[in-house]
C-alpha cells in the first residue's frame, strides 16, 4: 500500500522557519520524482517545488525561490521542504506528491497545514 505521511508545519511567525517532512512507503522512492504542492484558503492548488529522483535537479516556484529548499533522504524514504523567511501569504495546506516519468503525480500525501501569522 502506498502511503505518504506529512508532518511538521503548524503556526509560524512571519519571518520564521519550519520544515515539512513526507515519509513514504509502498513505492520506489529512489526512482520517483517528488513534489510539494500547496493550496491556500479560497485558492486553487499551486505547485511549489520539485526534485528529481536522483536529487540532482530541483525547481521552485518564483514565489518561494530563495526561501524554500527541497531535499530527500533516500535512506529514510522521506521528502523534506525547509521553509525560511515565511510570509503570511505562505499560509496553506502543503501536499507532498510523487511518481515516475509516466505518472508524475501518482501518489499524494494527506496535506499538512502551515499558518504564518503573528
Amino acid at each position: 500500500e502506498v502511503q505518504l505521511v506529512g508532518s511538521g508545519g503548524g503556526l509560524v511567525q512571519p519571518g520564521g522557519s519550519t520544515r515539512l517532512a513526507c515519509a513514504t512507503t509502498g513505492f520506489s522512492f529512489r526512482r520517483a520524482d517528488m513534489y510539494w504542492v500547496r493550496q491556500a484558503p479560497g485558492k486553487g492548488p499551486e505547485w511549489v517545488s520539485g526534485i528529481s529522483s536522483g536529487g540532482e535537479i530541483t525547481n521552485y516556484a518564483d514565489t518561494v525561490k530563495g526561501r524554500f529548499n527541497i531535499s530527500t533522504d533516500n535512506a529514510k524514504n522521506t521528502l523534506y521542504l525547509q521553509m525560511n523567511s515565511l510570509k503570511p501569504e505562505d499560509t496553506a495546506v502543503f501536499y507532498c506528491a510523487g511518481g515516475d516519468y509516466a505518472t508524475p503525480y501518482a501518489y499524494w500525501g494527506q496535506g499538512t497545514q502551515v499558518t504564518v501569522s503573528s
